[in-house]
């Protein structure tokens, strides 16, 4: 009988270690190309901010499609993972923001105080794009194309 308690006793004490909240996993990774990121439970893999929520399963265990991250975009997502822009309404994921493309509609997430996005890198050329698609920068790519990105032309005399 003494054992049986003894037994009973450690049942006890493994579900009430069980049942005692948890303090939540940290997350937050760097992804390929020096992305905001959700790490995975393997603890190795980091997904882009993107990838998370988007109906296909990039964990192996899927923990980044479960419905407690999914279930009430963007509210349900940890802050590092989202990026509110000018529009109250509006939301990009983090890895979206300074990323050369006007994700908000307005480039709030490229060019504005609350983006604090650095200037324009080596494979971009600043200039005031006449695309909707670019915000201050365009890509050095589109340079001496024979077509108008920028206004003024830089992007054919200069770049």
């Amino acid at each position: 009988s003494a054992v049986a308690l003894l037994v009973l006793a450690a049942l006890a004490l493994g579900l009430a270690l069980a049942l005692l909240p948890r303090a939540p996993v940290n997350r937050s990774c760097t992804a390929p190309g020096n992305r905001t990121g959700f790490l995975c439970d393997d603890r190795v893999t980091c997904v882009p901010a993107s990838w998370v929520c988007d109906r296909a399963s990039n964990c192996r265990n899927g923990e980044d499609e479960q419905e407690q991250l999914c279930g009430d975009l963007p509210h349900s997502l940890p802050g590092y993972l989202v990026f509110y822009c000018s529009n109250p309404r509006s939301w990009v994921y983090a890895d979206q923001r300074c990323n050369g493309m006007n994700d908000c509609g307005d480039c709030s997430d490229e060019t504005w105080s609350l983006a604090a996005c650095p200037p324009c890198g080596q494979d971009w050329w600043s200039c005031s794009p006449v695309h909707f698609k670019f915000c201050s920068c365009i890509p050095r790519r589109l340079c001496r194309d024979g077509i108008q990105h920028c206004l003024g032309w830089s992007d054919e005399f200069f770049c």
